[in-house]
């Protein structure tokens, strides 16, 4: 167990001071930027710790700029923002004079996208993911810009290979892998045509304890459900080593962009996982289906070369997501549906 972390995470007050701790690399990248923040699409699941440790770390280093959440706050959610001083901003980005009206920021990161409820409403995808990275490289065309992508664009590759390379040739699979594809080729023409400095985050799920793989896996065998191995192996991260590369990104912005897989160092088994967790409740685990040679994966070792390994292990992401589990704390109940084999969300 790493000594700076607590051995259990007990409440949702104590999760998101976690979440959000910013460490001396994000100090001092963010100490070197000029002007405020802009979060485009900080309403969801990520946003409000990932605005909290760029408001920390200027705290920290006496900065003064503003960090700005922007969305459309459909659920409220804008005072948990405030009390970290963060500033909000209610905007529909697909509204395009809504979208016009937001101020200039000499930072943005760019959040959005929409992955669940895809089948069956592909128009709607499309233009949330690939349609409005034009009209953000056209409204900030003078900004420092870090935008989210997945890795769900490299497809299902060999689990003997250890996972995709940022080099590695696009094969996404369902539209929504598609679109998101989609957005990558926009932001790259934007950031070619109006120069401007860029990066692309290849997220592979992010684990908070409310929400996540391994928050999946854990409810399926805690409440005796039986798990699909068809998705046999994936990666996973600590939601703050996430943030934190994600902000570290403002250090290495190019044009065209500059991309980083952002994952777990590891290759984990669901099975191996799963009968862990039933060992520690001495519960027993229920298996269908079988795991196939192939996976969604991804390798971090370019982001390991300039960060270092994600400071929470496997090992204790699980303790604390079992823990979690036990106490009955709350869940965001947003699975994460990586078991698909067949790109629909």
């Amino acid at each position: 167990m790493n000594t700076a972390w607590p051995e259990r995470v007990v409440s949702v007050e104590d999760l998101e001071e976690l979440l959000s701790r910013p460490t001396d690399q994000v100090c001092h990248v963010l100490g070197q930027l000029s002007g405020d923040l802009l979060l485009l699409g900080a309403g969801g699941k990520m946003g409000l710790s990932l605005a909290r440790m760029a408001r920390r770390a200027w705290n920290r280093v006496g900065h003064r700029g503003r960090v700005i959440a922007v969305s459309r706050f459909g659920d409220g959610g804008e005072a948990l923002f405030h009390a970290q001083g963060i500033d909000t901003l209610r905007c529909d980005l697909l509204n395009p004079e809504q979208l016009r009206n937001l101020p200039q920021a000499a930072n943005v990161i760019a959040m959005t996208g929409r992955k669940f409820g895809s089948t069956g409403d592909e128009p709607l995808t499309w233009a949330m993911n690939t349609l409005l990275a034009a009209d953000l490289c056209r409204k900030f065309p003078d900004s420092r810009l870090v935008a989210f992508s997945t890795g769900n664009i490299y497809g299902l590759v060999p689990v003997a290979e250890g996972g995709s390379r940022e080099g590695d040739p696009p094969q996404p699979l369902g539209e929504y892998a598609q679109s998101c594809l989609g957005r990558e080729r926009l932001y790259q023409y934007g950031s070619r045509a109006l120069g401007i400095p860029s990066a692309l985050i290849r997220l592979n799920y992010a684990c908070d304890l409310r929400y996540g793989v391994l928050v999946d896996l854990a409810c399926r065998v805690w409440h005796r459900q039986p798990v699909d191995l068809s998705m046999g192996y994936f990666n996973t991260i600590w939601q703050g080593d996430a943030n934190a590369q994600t902000l570290c990104a403002f250090e290495h912005l190019t044009s065209p962009p500059w991309i980083v897989n952002v994952t777990g160092s590891e290759v984990l088994s669901v099975r191996v996982i799963c009968e862990s967790l039933a060992r520690r409740w001495n519960v027993p685990v229920e298996f269908t289906g079988c795991e196939s040679g192939t996976a969604l994966l991804s390798r971090n070792d370019l982001a390991r070369s300039l960060w270092g390994s994600p400071s929470v292990t496997t090992d204790q992401l699980l303790l604390w997501v079992a823990d979690w589990i036990e106490a009955g704390r709350p869940l965001l109940d947003k699975p994460t549906h990586f078991e698909s084999r067949e790109g629909q969300f």
